[in-house]
């Protein structure tokens, strides 16, 4: 697959920044968007918006971090070292969804500003139950979504933030209509989880023209940090410059590749696995 362009050792790369949750079992959340960030070849900066306390098995704690500690760092990151696209992934409360929209609007990051935002809307579990209070999921839908490049939820977090399940192409726009009504520039109604289906169909919608994105379904129980890892990827081709369409086949292009030399960790799912980046 083709790879993103990288500069001369010595020389400074491309920043991103992602504004997560930690894993403490290293397979998803800003672990996931650090391994793929460094093997894309980007310098990736963070701001932790929460800790958790989770292995392969499951999440059993989390702990968000001060909404103003959270924007503190997005400003004191942004403010010197700068950065050409940035990500969120989970926020835990609408006080820190809040917090990093206002910053946001400090630094020029978002739509229609001149850092592009890619939003993960981390609202669900691996079991599809809703993981943000109410009072976060309207922060999420009223006030991030409307400010991203793109958004990228999975179907579980399709059906919480638009009501809509998705079971096939018909849905599937359907669910992108109401995500584009919600103010993001473009949505990717992503198919992984349509299990019937024998490849993974993602959906990308700019208000206008689909753009339909498939890959073949890689058989494996270890995929946790895909999501992550998909909009790690898009958020560092956006960050070269790529167009939203090209930006997505890439990451499409990189999960599927990682995916497909997932390994076993631990006693449930294993991680997806961008390690094998080294080897080309």
């Amino acid at each position: 697959m083709p790879l993103l362009p990288r500069v001369p050792l010595g020389q400074t790369p491309v920043r991103v920044m992602t504004i997560a949750g930690t894993d403490s079992g290293g397979g998803a959340g800003i672990n996931a968007d650090l391994r793929t960030m460094a093997l894309c070849g980007v310098h990736a900066t963070v701001a932790v918006a929460a800790v958790t306390v989770q292995n392969t098995v499951g999440v059993s704690g989390f702990h968000p971090i001060p909404p103003d500690v959270v924007a503190a760092q997005m400003r004191s990151v942004i403010s010197d070292i700068g950065i050409g696209a940035a990500k969120t992934g989970m926020l835990a409360s609408g006080a820190i969804i809040d917090a990093v929209v206002d910053a946001a609007a400090e630094v020029g990051l978002g739509r229609k500003r001149t850092i592009p935002l890619v939003v993960d809307p981390v609202c669900a579990s691996m079991h599809g139950d809703q993981l943000l209070a109410d009072e976060a999921m309207d922060s999420l839908k009223t006030r991030l979504i409307p400010i991203s490049t793109i958004v990228t939820p999975n179907l579980d977090e399709v059906r919480l933030i638009t009501g809509i399940e998705v079971i096939d192409r018909a849905s599937q726009e359907a669910a992108a209509h109401e995500l584009h009504a919600l103010g993001t520039q473009w949505a990717l109604v992503k198919g992984g989880h349509l299990r019937g289906s024998t490849s993974s169909p993602d959906l990308l919608f700019d208000g206008t023209d689909f753009t339909e994105l498939s890959a073949p379904r890689i058989d494996t129980g270890h995929d946790h940090g895909a999501g992550d890892t998909l909009a790690a990827a898009i958020t560092c081709a956006l960050a070269h410059d790529y167009s939203v369409p090209d930006a997505v086949r890439f990451a499409k292009a990189w999960v599927t590749r990682s995916l497909s030399v997932a390994y076993p960790l631990g006693a449930g799912h294993g991680p997806v696995n961008p390690l094998w980046r080294l080897e080309v």
